[in-house]
């Protein structure tokens, strides 16, 4: 038969599908299933659907498309044989009009997707008014808008977005993403849904650029705006041709021979290096400077880590949209792990060019934006990692590099054996208190290299210039009980090793004699990660305030608010979650180490091309955080408080209390200590990490030779991505 007889008969056949019954009224759909004790789980298996799907049928927020149409007017209709309609019952006569009783009101409609009670006929709801968008030729479909996201039985109400404001950009009417399903839904940010005609990756990648109104626009006025973000649902992978798992696990995507590739490629779409994963990037190359490019992320391949998004990518896919949406509009629109996430902020936010005039021609050209990274440099052979083309070219490939070799700026690890006083004096439990934020406190204000790093040879230590400098900090001498801030597992340095600005700024404040060996500075230099911080700060203040933590809080309200707040709402927990995994995961991508199987010692790998790879700031940052640690401790311990364990950002104390109140020192008028730890939501301040009994602290110190920091909570912190 000629291909395009066949398409004309499967046509009509859809069209006599279509035709094959009428639908009942709403709450007569709901009638006929609960009068055959049917739930809409049951409806929903049998006719290959979520139940969210049944529910927005039975409300009128969708219609039933072929071939699941015809089915599901067969199911009611033969409940309708079973249970017909039961004969109406003489209406009492009404009262007169002077009666004194009032009239009553409309019952009250359930809550959107909800079931109605037993035996009580739902209220049939309104027509909801539909937004037009410009359909697309193959399918006249005007898109629907609901007026909120569906309830979900047993899971807490999705968030809502707030409504766009007038002015927002036109371009990008519906919000920075949606998810797909496998019926074609489109679930966008405040509850709208769109109706998607595509069938095809092809054919959704037009469809989005030409028709969804989907983006958001730049952070900076140089920068670019938000591609726009197609999220699939296992049921919408399936339908767009896509396998349920990924068979390469290490490359983490599809060959390049798999039919959805190629139908991309024939397409005239390209992918970008990383291939088709679990984050694809489809685009074509810009044309009269607009951009064409979609962003996919996969959930059946694992897109969203539960490390930092929890269980959001099993969530229906309205609250996935809500989810994701909370944290596009508070920080960007997700491109990859929270991680790229991280560092792709910063370059949102400070673009490596901007627009200039060229003198010569008078055309505007790209040019270097002061302020930001614009290009990628070398670093100091003390900073770079040990695969890096300027280590293989200094050392062999095994070779060890000591502390006067090599640059090693990292949080603590360190625990210490129990006095004889702490075992006597009667303190029944250990506490662990952890520092907000405490790497994007650390990133406010702080001064980093923007460009290539100078050597030079023995020089004056200027704690203005960020840097990498050699040193020697083993003559200061510091109380035991207290981790060296040199170094990250705490222990006293033997000799001379290199450091970043920020540490030999802080050993000069505790008065040691800096007197640098040699040192690569960097003459370029600014704030580089203000915004970044700023944007982020932002963000978690937010997102904590929507879990019921605010700033102002007495020390007693903040404790009770934080032992629950994660319980109040599992979308906006997952929201806090990503924004805090966005902060440590932008700084570790600044070290990118290679990723690839087939990486060759000594050879470059791709991350060395971007100017955000800068492992001297991730020092800078790491440094300043530990210090900025070691400061506060320090603080304690002039009053007599001494941690036993510190890992990271969580420190662990004695106490004969189970709460940090029973611990931490406060002034005679209430305060806390200046300079020590402070209970509070802002970075920079604490909240309460976990607490064990002191017997459990012994054996873990004594008897396993382990960190309690890491266990304070009763898991392992880095193993929860902590």
């Amino acid at each position: 038969m000629p291909e395009a007889q066949e398409g004309l008969f499967a046509a009509v056949d859809a069209l006599l599908e279509e035709a094959a019954g009428t639908l009942p009224p709403p709450a007569e759909r709901v009638r006929l299933r609960e009068a055959g004790s049917l739930t809409q789980a049951q409806v929903a298996k049998a006719l290959r659907v979520r139940r969210e799907t049944v529910a927005d049928w039975e409300a009128a927020r969708k219609e039933p498309r072929p071939p699941k149409r015809a089915a599901y007017i067969r199911l009611l209709e033969g409940l309708a044989a079973r249970h017909p309609v039961p004969e109406p019952t003489a209406a009492p006569t009404p009262p007169p009009a002077s009666a004194a009783h009032p009239v009553p009101s409309a019952a009250p409609a359930p809550p959107s997707g909800a079931e109605p009670a037993a035996g009580v006929a739902a209220p049939v709801t309104p027509a909801r008014p539909r937004r037009a968008v410009a359909p697309s030729p193959a399918a006249r479909r005007p898109a629907r808008a609901t007026a909120g996201t569906r309830a979900v039985p047993g899971k807490a109400e999705p968030e809502r977005a707030a409504p766009a404001p007038a002015d927002a950009d036109p371009r990008f009417g519906n919000g920075p993403l949606g998810v797909l399903d496998g019926d074609g839904s489109l679930y966008c940010v405040g509850g709208l849904v769109l109706d998607c005609p595509a069938t095809t990756l092809p054919a959704l990648v037009e469809w989005t650029l030409a028709e969804a109104k989907l983006g958001a626009p730049r952070l900076h006025k140089s920068g670019k705006d938000s591609d726009p973000l197609i999220v699939l649902t296992a049921e919408a992978a399936e339908l767009l041709g896509l396998p349920a798992t990924l068979e390469d696990r290490r490359g983490l995507g599809l060959p390049e021979d798999h039919p959805a590739v190629k139908q991309l490629t024939k397409a005239d779409w390209k992918l970008t290096r990383r291939g088709f994963g679990p984050w694809a990037r489809i685009y074509r190359p810009a044309d009269g400077g607009r951009r064409r490019c979609v962003q996919l992320a996969v959930l059946p391949w694992g897109a969203l880590d539960a490390r930092s998004w929890g269980d959001t990518g099993q969530l229906p896919p309205a609250d996935v949209a809500a989810v994701l949406g909370t944290y596009a509009t508070r920080v960007l629109t997700p491109r990859g792990s929270t991680a790229v996430c991280g560092l792709e902020l910063m370059s949102a936010l400070r673009p490596p060019t901007r627009a200039v005039r060229d003198e010569a021609t008078g055309s505007w050209v790209s040019g270097p934006l002061p302020g930001s990274l614009t290009e990628p440099v070398d670093p100091a052979p003390p900073e770079a990692p040990m695969e890096h083309p300027v280590v293989a070219a200094r050392y062999p490939r095994f070779h060890e590099r000591t502390p006067e070799q090599a640059l090693d700026e990292e949080a603590y690890d360190w625990f210490r054996p129990l006095t004889d006083e702490e075992c006597t004096q009667g303190y029944t439990h250990a506490v662990g208190i952890d520092v907000n934020m405490a790497f994007a406190a650390a990133a406010n204000r702080l001064n980093v290299g923007l460009g290539p790093a100078t050597h030079v040879r023995a020089p004056a230590f200027d704690p203005k210039l960020p840097g990498s400098w050699l040193v020697d900090l083993s003559h200061l001498d510091l109380d035991p009980r207290l981790p060296s801030p040199f170094t990250p597992r705490g222990d006293r340095p033997e000799g001379p090793g290199w450091y970043s600005t920020s540490t030999v700024a802080y050993a000069l404040e505790l008065g040691a004699r800096v007197r640098p060996v040699e040192a690569y500075v960097r003459h370029e230099h600014g704030a580089y990660l203000d915004p970044w911080y700023a944007r982020l700060r932002d963000a978690y203040l937010e997102t904590m305030a929507d879990l019921g933590v605010t700033t102002g809080m007495s020390d007693e309200e903040f404790l009770a608010a934080m032992a629950h707040h994660k319980d109040a709402d599992p979308g906006r927990a997952a929201v806090l979650s990503a924004v805090k995994s966005t902060v440590k995961g932008g700084i570790g991508k600044l070290r990118e180490r290679p990723q690839s199987a087939r990486h060759t010692y000594g050879e470059g790998w791709p991350a060395l091309q971007r100017p955000t790879w800068s492992p001297h700031i991730r020092a800078e940052l790491i440094g300043k955080a530990r210090t900025n640690m070691h400061r506060k401790m320090t603080k304690l311990a002039s009053v007599g408080r001494y941690p036993v364990a510190v890992l990271s950002d969580c420190a662990v104390y004695v106490s004969r209390g189970p709460s940090p109140l029973d611990f931490l020192p406060y002034t005679p008028e209430g305060k806390p200590l200046p300079g020590g730890f402070r209970l509070g939501v802002n970075p920079g301040m604490v909240k309460h990490e976990g607490t064990q009994d002191f017997l459990w602290l012994a054996s873990m110190i004594e008897d396993e030779q382990l960190n309690p920091a890491r266990h304070i909570k009763g898991t392992d912190a880095v193993a929860d991505g902590e």
